[in-house]
């Protein structure tokens, strides 16, 4: 069996930004400012995408998703769970805020946030694929 195509699109889209976050880190890095913005632009385009699509799926389901799994796993998947959704939704004004400041040449500003932003904004994107591996890969191997 197949799991829903939504949350693999979810989870695509998740992934995508993890590695324009990468790609985008890396590009601060090397002092490549133009890439960077565009890396992250592509980060936040896939995360405003999953948002909605995430949104979405949950209002026009019939419930919320069950983990199946049991023992260390299923703690391991509520420890992930617990601290990915709340950190997803905090981060969300200060991802607005960091590119406003950024868009506006408040590069001191934007700094101050992304020192710890990108890394909790990685650390979300990468836990929202491991939730959709345990919720919907995991089971069935």
């Amino acid at each position: 069996m197949h799991p829903p195509l939504l949350p693999t699109i979810n989870a695509s889209l998740n992934a995508s930004a993890g590695i324009f976050l990468i790609l985008g880190g890396i590009a601060i890095k090397n002092k490549d400012r133009v890439r960077h913005r565009i890396l992250m632009l592509c980060a936040f385009a896939s995360s405003t995408l999953f948002l909605c699509a995430y949104l979405y799926y949950h209002i026009s389901s019939r419930g919320i998703s069950h983990y199946q799994g049991k023992g260390i796993l299923r703690t391991i998947y509520f420890i992930v769970l617990g601290t990915h959704t709340p950190l997803a939704v905090v981060i969300v004004p200060f991802i607005i805020m960091a590119i406003r400041h950024a868009l506006r040449g408040e590069f001191e500003k934007h700094t101050r946030i992304t020192r710890w932003l990108y890394p909790t904004w990685l650390y979300v994107s990468v836990t929202g694929v491991v939730v959709y591996l345990m919720l919907y890969i995991l089971p069935q191997a």
